[in-house]
């Protein structure tokens, strides 16, 4: 079956072994120096691995893989201890998969494991959201009466990744601004000192695909001349892939172009 599974590109990869605490489910490992993907069975696709590497190493992709096997999983991960099982159930939990939580649950039933209840009514409690979507406040009033009217920056359309061509009179000679979709929404000065300038390629690195993202982005790369190219992601690490496709499209386009990086928080403020 196709479904979307973890991506490790060795190249870039030191064997540092920070995704390895961040995946329960026991899928990775580090051999030879490297972090290694070791059963397709394992791994869920979700990526809670992605935002802890320091590299940009880790990715997901869709392609032919063995179904995910909670049975097999919760095998694996019952020997790691009462620790190792609760982060599993609440990754679960996070991510909306109330099938596999409710799977796992009565594996854990089926093998006499007892959860303290006070854990088990955490992650029962807990929203049904990645720790990246999780709903907050930036605790922050933006006090718009004193400011003039703003003119927008923007020089093309379209601009959502999906939609553009791969080659284009406003990509010939521009320097390139690759933003995640929430970036211009959290960042108030988006158009005056990010957008300004610069052709603008917008995409969502969690929700949308993220190779044929590299794809189009090598596409666009090869066939036009483009000066720079400036990545814009927000702080939460569902969006810190979009900075490694970049670069791997640069790489597969085989250009050598300047690639800045920009990070903004979830108050709007620039890193």
């Amino acid at each position: 079956m196709k479904r979307k599974i973890i991506k490790i590109d060795e190249k870039k990869c030191n064997g540092c072994g920070l995704c390895i605490p961040n995946c329960p489910e026991g899928a990775l490992q580090i051999i030879d120096g490297k972090a290694r993907l070791i059963s397709d069975l394992f791994c869920d696709g979700l990526g809670a691995c992605i935002g802890t590497c320091p590299r940009s190493a880790i990715t997901t992709e869709e392609r032919e893989a063995k179904p995910y096997d909670e049975k097999k999983v919760m095998d694996n991960i019952v020997k790691a201890g009462t620790n190792t099982i609760i982060a599993h159930l609440k990754h679960l939990k996070d991510h909306g998969e109330t099938k596999y939580l409710s799977e796992a649950l009565e594996i854990l039933k089926e093998k006499g494991i007892e959860i303290p209840i006070k854990e088990i009514n955490k992650i029962k409690d807990s929203p049904h959201v990645c720790p990246g979507a999780a709903p907050r406040e930036t605790k922050k009033k933006a006090d718009v009466s004193k400011n003039a009217e703003q003119t927008s920056a923007l020089r093309q359309w379209p601009v959502q990744l999906r939609l553009l061509p791969i080659q284009a009179s406003f990509f010939e000679n521009s320097n390139l601004l690759v933003a995640a979709d929430c970036v211009p929404f959290a960042n108030a000065n988006f158009h005056s000192r990010l957008l300004s300038g610069k052709s603008l390629v917008v995409g969502c690195p969690k929700l949308d695909d993220i190779e044929a993202y590299k794809e189009k982005l090598t596409e666009i790369f090869r066939n036009n001349k483009i000066k720079s190219a400036t990545v814009a992601v927000m702080e939460v690490p569902c969006c810190s892939g979009l900075y490694a496709v970049v670069e791997k499209a640069v790489k597969d386009a085989d250009k050598s172009i300047p690639i800045i990086k920009k990070v903004i928080k979830i108050n709007g403020e620039e890193v």
